[in-house]
């Protein structure tokens, strides 16, 4: 007779792909993903940044005037001047019923989803108010939150954190946890760099110190030899040429001159082609590339530039280089972002974290497993068998899925191993049960756990739903626990239902006469 099944052939498998899987995280053996360690664990950064969405909707609201400016002007409707109001709407005036009427055909063909307010008389003008409907106003302040989450998660990635934890929260806030993070300060000067660049003519005729209309004054920032920082006012044309959404790619190079470190950019086809024509209408002209409002450097134009390349020189350091090329890449943010909270775990307060949560895993564990040895004999050691196998999965488990290891992670293993205990406990006392009324051992352990299945199962799953919900809506720390408690109930329903019995039925296989030690 054949004893051997699926099952002889599916537990070993499962056991030992689990270790497969376990064995990178303590032996670099062969690249495969590891467990990774949680903030708490291995200390690290946790942000909570406020995106300053309003300015979004400002921004957009700046480029509609933009945009209608320049269709009156094709249209021949004068206008008197536009300005932005505080609630974000926007504010006309139109002299003479003519133009009025030329004015409110315009926007009602052009712009139907604005609301616009009837004019109001100021002498010979006619004030105009035009607002974003609110609906439009949430959907941009939404949408600025999600590209600055998405953004954000750019800049981390090229950053090399292993494992982030980047989330929304609520209408305007992104929760960063960056686990094993080794320079804060210039994280967080790469996370809230808005990385804004444009490239605008320097206003060469203007006065300085009472810029014109259509001009602004910026500042260059430069180092004296000694490293003390200077500002030098330069006169910059607002009209923005080409900016950042045109660029491809940015790198790290040097100057072939000094050494010092610059990044290069490369533009897209579209950018390559305004690049060439910008260069090409204002040789001998200065073109400042201008990153937040900074100007970073401000070269004369000797001729025309195809390619579609070019370089930002500063006083830069190699991190500061290399940060500005990540922020490029990764493109600008919508809006600014605030820090409003902030935590940082030191790595000596995650090691004493990890050994407490293992000796308390431990000791736990331990106690256990001599209960179950001294009160269910061999019974008991077959427990025991499982209760490992079942932490070994738990282990496979968080390493396959590439999960992370918390300190309330550390808290669900130990729950996890309390439940497979309690799981054991049911189906012994109804092994015992059936044994006591004179059926065979063999006969005892199939009715014992025939018996037991369904309130082991209806006990688990209900838990593991309570997990579920924990994983999908909790944040953090309630993650990590949900995701270990998870996996320590699949292992426990595995090595309490299907491991211990089959380890049972294998020793009392062809021993229906033999005494039952439980």
């Amino acid at each position: 007779m054949n004893i051997f099944t699926f099952k002889h052939v599916a537990i070993p498998s499962v056991i030992l792909t689990a270790i497969v899987f376990l064995i990178p995280t303590f032996l670099d053996i062969w690249p495969h993903t590891k467990i990774n360690l949680g903030l708490d664990l291995q200390g690290g950064m946790h942000l909570v940044l406020e995106v300053q969405n309003v300015k979004a909707v400002e921004a957009e609201v700046e480029r509609t005037i933009g945009e209608i400016k320049n269709e009156l002007k094709k249209d021949d409707i004068r206008h008197y001047g536009f300005s932005r109001l505080k609630n974000n709407a926007m504010l006309v005036k139109i002299k003479g019923d003519a133009d009025k009427s030329k004015f409110e055909a315009f926007i009602s063909k052009n712009y139907p989803a604005l609301e616009v307010s009837a004019p109001k008389k100021d002498q010979d003008l006619f004030l105009f108010e035009l607002a974003l409907p609110q609906v439009e106003v949430d959907r941009i302040k939404s949408l600025a939150t999600g590209q600055a989450l998405e953004t954000i998660r750019n800049r981390v990635d090229e950053f090399g954190v292993s494992e982030p934890d980047i989330r929304v929260q609520g209408d305007d806030r992104i929760l960063l946890q960056l686990p094993g993070i080794q320079d804060p300060e210039r994280a967080k000067k790469l996370i809230g760099k808005t990385a804004q660049l444009t490239f605008q003519l320097v206003d060469e005729t203007g006065d300085i110190d009472r810029p014109p209309v259509g001009s602004e004054v910026l500042y260059e920032t430069s180092q004296t030899g000694s490293g003390a920082p200077i500002r030098t006012p330069i006169l910059i044309k607002k009209r923005v040429l080409l900016d950042g959404s045109l660029l491809s790619d940015a790198r790290v190079e040097f100057d072939p001159q000094s050494g010092t470190p610059q990044v290069g950019i490369a533009f897209n086809r579209k950018g390559a082609r305004l690049f060439d024509r910008v260069t090409a209408e204002n040789v001998n002209r200065r073109l400042a590339i201008v990153l937040d409002r900074t100007v970073y450097s401000a070269p004369v134009i000797r001729e025309r530039i195809s390619g579609g390349r070019a370089s930002i020189s500063g006083s830069f350091t190699d991190n500061e280089a290399k940060d500005l090329a990540i922020a490029l890449r990764a493109g600008s943010l919508p809006a600014p972002v605030e820090i409003i909270e902030e935590r940082t775990v030191g790595p000596t307060l995650g090691a004493d974290s990890i050994r407490m949560g293992l000796m308390s895993m431990a000791v736990g564990g331990l106690m256990v497993i001599l209960f179950m040895a001294i009160y269910y004999k061999t019974a008991g050691l077959i427990a025991d068998l499982a209760l490992m196998v079942n932490i070994v999965l738990i282990g496979g488990g968080l390493a396959a899925f590439g999960a992370s290891l918390t300190l309330p992670g550390i808290a669900g293993i130990i729950l996890t191993i309390g439940m497979a205990v309690d799981a054991n406990v049911i189906i012994f006392e109804r092994i015992r049960e059936e044994y006591r009324t004179g059926k065979t051992p063999l006969a005892s352990v199939h009715s014992g756990y025939e018996r037991a299945t369904l309130t082991i199962l209806d006990a688990n799953v209900t838990t593991f739903i309570a997990a579920i919900v924990l994983f999908q809506f909790g944040t953090g720390a309630i993650k990590g626990f949900a995701v270990t408690l998870c996996l320590g109930i699949v292992a426990s329903l595995f090595t309490a239902l299907v491991l211990s019995k089959t380890i049972f039925e294998f020793l009392l296989k062809n021993r229906s006469s033999s005494r039952l030690s439980i």
